[in-house]
């Protein structure tokens, strides 16, 4: 009877749960599981092969991020645009067969010790027409649910990229140790390629397009809109902040404490299964709360966990520290969203989630290059370096703060 009542209390969350939410968000959230996966296994180690197996010195590693980031930034806003224009669909369909391509030819050049050049430019194609999908599965999700249930549902999305991250860096870590870093993009290959079937038979159009042509002027009027460039510049403090992980994080980790690489992975497996564990019930319980004092407070968990990177003398400490870290990402990410998802009219939702995604590549891209600049110029000086690049945490929440005083964003709770 015990066992029955248990299964029975399962069975009911889960009707609760896949009812809550239409089944278009389950597609997206399930393609965003696949190509995190794919992405996630191959890319947070890409810095270190440039710089270990090609000697690249960490400000041009951070360059080649930093480009790769500006060029995924304008895509961003073309992928708003076209998923405004002509339909969330194709504007998520394309990147994905552009992504396996590109992985492909990622395999090809890497086993072959290209040029870096080739490597880089790659790459940096890949990053940019892949990522013009983006705007587009966010503003499916913005389609897709209510406004007071908006947080819950990137939560959701959430849940299934993070999922990936989780799953990626776990499984690129244990293929190094016994297959060549070329073999992983094939694997990502794959997984990407499954994520564009997914799409292409199961995924519906949700958009309510817009009668305008495309053009600069169409954005025009977002340009005029104070509250949403007001959050938006805060917001692209904290995505700098956000940008250590993948490149600064592992060079630190990795070459600076001596972790291996798969203790680097374990960092990222660690924030990938805290994201899928805890993300929806935190979310759901912060539904009721101010969405400025959310973010105000994943801004500082920020803070404190990049600064104990500062003091961390071993991996517990280092997982310690990834566990703040992540705890503040739960916290600010799918409110950030959310706010976008309130501010933006609905049939431009394409529109203003590409120009806010311009912010959040233009701050993780640029990233790398403050961290890379950092630790070329502090490499034994932990404490400053993470101690600089923990403080933009501060400004960003006393950034939020200013804004919330000005414009008075309407709460709204959760179902």
């Amino acid at each position: 009877m015990k066992q029955k009542s248990i299964l029975e209390t399962v069975n009911g969350y889960r009707r609760r749960l896949t009812g809550r939410h239409k089944g278009g968000i389950w597609v997206i959230s399930a393609q965003s599981l696949l190509t995190a996966t794919g992405f996630s296994l191959v890319i947070p180690f890409l810095s270190l092969y440039l710089y270990q197996d090609r000697g690249l010195p960490m400000t041009t590693v951070g360059s080649i991020m930093m480009v790769a980031g500006f060029c995924s930034a304008g895509a961003h806003i073309v992928g708003g645009e076209l998923s405004d224009r002509f339909g969330r669909r194709p504007v998520v369909i394309i990147p994905l067969a552009v992504r396996v391509v590109v992985y492909a030819a990622m395999a090809l050049l890497i086993a072959a010790s290209a040029p870096v050049w080739a490597i880089a430019t790659s790459y940096i194609v890949g990053q940019a027409i892949g990522m013009m999908g983006r705007p587009a599965s966010s503003a499916i999700v913005a389609d897709l649910s209510p406004r007071k249930r908006l947080t819950e549902a990137f939560s959701l999305f959430r849940v299934g990229m993070n999922l990936g991250w989780a799953a990626g860096p776990a499984i690129g870590g244990y293929l190094a140790t016994f297959m060549p870093y070329s073999w992983l993009f094939g694997v990502s290959a794959l997984l990407t390629a499954m994520a564009l079937l997914i799409v292409f038979f199961w995924l519906k159009e949700s958009n309510i397009r817009a009668k305008e042509k495309m053009g600069p002027r169409n954005l025009s009027h977002i340009f005029k809109d104070k509250t949403f460039l007001a959050y938006t510049t805060v917001s692209l403090v904290v995505f700098l902040l956000m940008g250590q992980m993948m490149s600064t994080l592992s060079i630190f980790t990795v070459d600076f404490m001596g972790l291996s690489t798969a203790q680097y992975g374990m960092l990222l497996t660690t924030n990938g299964l805290m994201v899928v564990f805890l993300q929806y019930p935190v979310s759901f319980k912060l539904g009721s709360m101010s969405k400025p004092k959310v973010l105000i407070a994943g801004s500082l968990l920020f803070t404190l966990g990049y600064f104990t990177f500062g003091w961390a003398d071993g991996f517990a400490l280092a997982v310690l520290a990834m566990v703040v870290v992540t705890m503040g990402e739960i916290i600010y990410a799918p409110a950030a969203l959310a706010v976008i998802g309130e501010l933006a009219p609905p049939r431009y939702s394409g529109r203003y989630m590409g120009v806010f995604g311009l912010t959040q590549i233009m701050g993780i891209s640029m990233g790398p290059l403050l961290g890379g600049i950092l630790l070329d110029a502090l490499p034994t000086s932990p404490l400053l370096l993470w101690g600089i690049i923990s403080m933009l945490g501060v400004v960003a929440a006393f950034g939020y703060y200013l804004w919330s005083v000005k414009y008075k964003l309407p709460d709204t709770a959760a179902d």
